[in-house]
């Protein structure tokens, strides 16, 4: 079990993200060199291939990207928005592939999921608030969109004071949207790594010796494997997920931001 505590360990600090290269005046860490990857590779994506994207299906990566884009359009642009989806449906589609890419980064050995950690998410959510806010002062008008976050018709001094509490519960959006993120990705990541050091535990000690125990422990290293196998399929189905709660989440902020005026 010594040997598991100093994996374990090595594991959280590995899902801490520690520098790559430290220059002095700052670092690159897994997260961030991965994060700046996956920023390209949805860039890319979609720029190589737009140009082939057309209403005849296709087979290989224009399919996914079209399904995609079909599924942004169809289950948050057209549900929150109806005919006014068009507006909105760039960023929504890139925030999806950009979270939905970043998490599936996060499965491949040697790959970190740029979602894993908090500063990314919290750029990602920042990114949703400025959005909304944009959205809602771009329809209503600046002024008339500032002074609405408080319902019209209170009293005096106390719509000052509503306004500074609708206006705080408006920017912990940011966290709520952030942590929400992170959370999820970072506790599946940490689950298959500890299941991942726990199927080598009970497997390793059989290939140097066979005895009874070993061989009951390789048996319970079997079982953790498949747990584990479960894990990973769940972590795949969890990278789609979140990508469509933020997008979706994002969209229905933006809906709010648009609606009340």
């Amino acid at each position: 079990m010594e040997d598991f505590d100093s994996e374990l360990a090595h594991l959280l600090a590995d899902l801490q993200g520690l520098p790559m290269w430290d220059f002095g005046w700052g670092s690159i860490t897994p997260y961030s060199f991965f994060a700046v990857f996956t920023a390209i590779a949805v860039f890319f994506l979609i720029w190589m291939l737009k140009s082939r994207i057309s209403f005849i299906p296709k087979l290989g990566p224009t399919t996914i990207v079209e399904w995609g884009v079909d599924f942004v359009r169809k289950e948050i642009g057209q549900t929150l928005f109806g005919l006014h989806y068009a507006e909105h449906l760039p960023y929504l589609c890139t925030v999806f592939f950009f979270i939905l890419i970043g998490n599936l980064m996060g499965l491949i050995p040697g790959g970190k999921s740029a979602t894993g950690t908090m500063s990314v998410t919290l750029v990602l959510s920042s990114s949703s608030y400025l959005f909304f806010n944009y959205s809602g002062a771009k329809h209503a008008g600046v002024w008339r969109y500032i002074v609405s976050i408080a319902p019209a018709g209170l009293p005096p001094g106390i719509n000052v004071m509503v306004w500074l509490i609708e206006f705080f519960s408006m920017s912990m959006r940011i966290v709520s949207l952030a942590l929400r993120l992170f959370v999820n990705m970072f506790a599946g990541h940490l689950a298959m790594g500890v299941f991942a050091l726990l199927t080598t535990t009970y497997f390793v000690p059989l290939l140097h010796q066979f005895t009874a125990e070993n061989i009951i422990n390789g048996a319970v290293s079997g079982i953790i494997l498949v747990i584990l196998i479960a894990v990973f399929a769940v972590e795949i189905l969890a990278a789609f997920i979140q990508a469509y709660i933020f997008t979706l989440l994002s969209g229905v902020y933006v809906l709010l931001a648009t609606s009340s005026h």
